[in-house]
């Protein structure tokens, strides 16, 4: 069906819940989906169930949401958001702007806590101070059920006890509706700070980020543009749906008109396949995906995984949010699900922060007869990679200013020069919470000796190339590994050699490399527990030889571990600072460490024969091979087998 009747020209809304009453006043968008929720059947055939939300049935029932909530919150409150992915999470999140509230969508933990899981729902709690949350009534049932165990955390339960506990039932409950007056709004406004974001923790301890409304429909409208989405676009997302891209999506679908289909990453990690199927379904137009999907839709969703045809012809925007973002994995991607319709053009590598609301740039371009650098692929390369962005030409006056400086001078740097990228936009975010010296150093950088404007260092390293400014992330400034050579590298560049020696036996996407003492490491997950210690000292020294040979870097140490044993982000971002420290205070699970000697790590014996000598954390020979236990696929996505390491901002 197509919407005629969609003006792109129609003034623009200062905030994106003012979309909401103006699609659901038109006669061809109140029975329109916004948004579908998909439930996955349990095997690969069996029919998952959907449920859809029209524009006039997600308006009326965020009024209704956001008058239940005023009775009892006032306008400006801080609520935590704890529901389950689904549509329901969306209700929520529209209805507390309108209602004028300052939310907190997390990813809610298990409520038994037996795990202790909690420790960032603590975190969040003791920053934000909100006054209440917002659960299913099923999530507050169990947690009273744990705050009457004699074994609870006293300060998580005291926190706990002190919020007001509001059901999702409760505040959906429906009320006589007479519409929203733009005149009268008196939901979140421009200037009004209505969302705190946690960034991811990659780098470090999640911080919260607080965002205005005013950002966040800047950035979506940026987004917009720059896919050229409208009405007649179909999204498919599966991503978390509390922060970053996978809420940008939610508010991105609200300010084109278009509908977007929903699943929940758990889903996707257990069948990867149903991504496509969803789009082969509901012809979808536009999908985002951090880049480690690739690898492992091909690996464990690919045409031989069922028989339902897959069917991608209308795919325009392949939307890949992870930096760095190898070439060879696309193209294999693209080898694959070329002959299922997927065009080469859809291919669009973006960049993005939660400093920045989420978008900055893709660079993807809307040619119509694909001419020039502006599509896959004719993209170009650098060192292996795709470029994230483009930056814009004087002609394209665009005010998204993305510059690359010299990360200690504070002077930008000639194109093809590495330095750190910068942000200037009216999507930048106000700063961190209750962190007003690190707001001050990261949301109000300015250039040397020059009057500017304000810009967000990203803290990601980057450098722009060719005639059309094509911008490379190729990595984080605080990852950075010095060699002896007085040359940097980054630290994927190894992961990836190191994976590539041994893909049968390693978890892609799941190794760390980092320095200690100026000795580099390397920490790789097993697929499944190893009990032929040959077998375990041969795996070493192929990551060894062949991060050598593909990067010429010495390794001082392999470490080989149990399956996860490597900390990664609810996204899947591996936390290298974390596998760090915990690699220091010896608290993985280590199946061998093999430590090189000051000749390289080889002795050599009358033969000619290398043999590295290491040692067994565990203690004798053969006691450090831990039993095979089932591999766990986790709602964080942490144990997702892929075929390429990923490093991420998104």
């Amino acid at each position: 069906m197509n919407y005629e009747n969609y003006d792109p020209t129609f003034p623009d809304q200062p905030v994106v819940d003012l979309y909401l009453p103006i699609w659901a006043s038109l006669p061809a968008f109140r029975s329109k989906p916004a948004f579908i929720w998909s439930e996955d059947g349990s095997t690969n055939e069996s029919k998952g169930s959907t449920s859809t939300l029209t524009y006039d049935q997600l308006n009326d029932s965020v009024h209704s949401i956001s008058s239940q909530l005023l009775h009892s919150l006032q306008r400006g409150d801080t609520v935590i958001i704890l529901c389950t992915p689904g549509l329901e999470l969306v209700e929520v999140i529209f209805g507390c702007q309108r209602a004028g509230l300052l939310s907190v969508p997390l990813s809610p933990p298990d409520p038994s806590f037996s795990k202790q899981n909690y420790y960032h729902l603590v975190r969040a709690l003791s920053q934000t101070k909100p006054k209440a949350a917002i659960a299913h009534h099923d999530y507050i049932t169990k947690l009273q059920q744990y705050l009457s165990l004699p074994s609870k955390d006293k300060r998580l339960a005291e926190m706990l006890q002190n919020l007001k506990w509001i059901p999702t039932e409760d505040v959906k409950r429906k009320n006589a509706y007479s519409g929203v007056d733009s005149m009268s709004y008196n939901g979140c406004q421009p200037d009004e700070t209505y969302l705190i974001q946690y960034t991811s923790g990659a780098t470090g301890i999640p911080k919260p980020v607080l965002l205005t409304a005013g950002s966040a429909a800047h950035n979506v409208r940026t987004a917009r543009k720059a896919y050229g989405l409208h009405p007649n676009s179909v999204i498919v997302s599966w991503l978390p749906q509390y922060h970053d891209c996978g809420l940008m999506f939610l508010l991105l679908t609200i300010v084109s008109g278009a509908t977007c289909v929903l699943t929940s990453p758990s889903a996707f990690v257990n069948r990867p396949r149903l991504w496509l199927e969803l789009m082969t379904e509901f012809k979808a137009t536009c999908t985002p995906v951090p880049s480690f999907t690739l690898p492992l839709v091909v690996k464990r969703g690919g045409l031989e995984a069922g028989s339902s045809p897959i069917d991608l012809w209308s795919l325009r925007n392949l939307i890949i949010i992870n930096e760095p973002i190898y070439k060879a994995s696309v193209e294999e991607f693209l080898s694959v699900f070329k002959p299922c319709g997927l065009n080469p053009s859809s291919i669009s590598p973006s960049y993005g922060l939660a400093e920045n609301c989420t978008f900055v740039s893709t660079a993807w371009r809307n040619n119509n007869d694909h001419s020039g650098n502006s599509c896959f692929p004719v993209f170009p390369s650098h060192n292996k990679l795709l470029p994230s962005a483009r930056l814009a030409s004087d002609e394209e006056e665009e005010d998204m200013d993305i510059i690359v400086v010299n990360e200690h001078t504070h002077e930008p740097v000639s194109d093809g020069i590495e330095g750190e990228i910068w942000v200037s936009s009216p999507s930048n975010g106000s700063g961190y919470l209750g962190h007003p010296f690190l707001t001050q150093d990261i949301f109000k950088a300015r250039l040397r000796d020059k009057v500017s404007r304000y810009y967000v260092r990203t803290g990601d390293r980057g450098i722009v190339k060719g005639e059309e400014r094509f911008l490379f992330v190729t990595g984080r400034c605080l990852e950075v590994i010095k060699l002896p050579n007085g040359q940097d590298i980054h630290p994927h560049y190894i992961e990836t050699a190191a994976y590539s020696s041994c893909p049968q036996f390693i978890r892609g996407g799941c190794l760390a490399a980092f320095d200690v003492s100026r000795t580099i490491v390397v920490v790789a997950e097993m697929q499944r527990s190893e009990k032929d210690n040959k077998i375990l000292r041969n795996i070493c020294d192929r990551i060894r030889d062949n991060v050598f040979k593909d990067e010429k870097v010495d390794i001082g140490k392999v470490v080989l571990v149990k399956s996860g044993s490597v900390p990664k982000t609810t996204s899947g971002k591996i936390q290298r600072w974390l596998a760090k420290d915990n690699f220091v205070i010896g608290k993985m699970n280590v199946l061998m460490e093999i430590k090189s000697d000051n000749n390289g790590g080889l002795l050599q014996s009358s033969h000619g024969v290398g043999q590295r000598r290491g040692r067994n954390r565990e203690g004798e020979e053969g006691r450090g091979i831990i039993v095979e236990e089932k591999e766990a696929i986790v709602y964080s996505l942490s144990s997702a087998p892929t075929g390429r390491p990923w490093v991420s901002r998104l």
